[in-house]
């Protein structure tokens, strides 16, 4: 992930890939499509991978990156991984709870609360 143009940081810790996101606002088509390249090239070269992906610097997410995640939880559950959420901004832990995604992530308050759950 060592490209200058990545929308992401990737940070192992212990046994978690732990992502972060660069965009505050992961609003556009293109970009979308280049996160989701981004996570499923990390998933696809670690089997059984435990990542984490941790939104405090996204402000604002549009329904295609909702899209991409849900893709995203079923190619890291086809892999035999887990994936789970952290620090995501009330603002858009709603769209998730109005959404029913809360039923299919496992969302934490803190990169620190959902490490401990792995």
């Amino acid at each position: 992930m060592a490209e200058g143009s990545s929308h992401l940081s990737v940070l192992k810790r212990e046994s978690v890939d732990v992502v972060s996101f660069s965009d505050r606002k992961i609003l556009e088509e293109l970009s979308i499509r280049e996160i989701e390249e981004e996570l499923f090239a990390l998933v696809g070269a670690t089997p059984a991978i435990q990542l984490l992906l941790d939104f405090s610097n996204v402000e604002h997410l549009s329904s295609a990156a909702l899209g991409m995640l849900i893709n995203l939880q079923k190619e890291v559950g086809k892999q035999k991984g887990r994936l789970k959420l952290a620090d995501i901004r009330p603002q858009i832990y709603e769209v998730f709870k109005i959404t029913r995604l809360t039923k299919m992530f496992e969302i934490h308050g803190s990169v620190d609360e959902a490490m401990a759950k792995f």
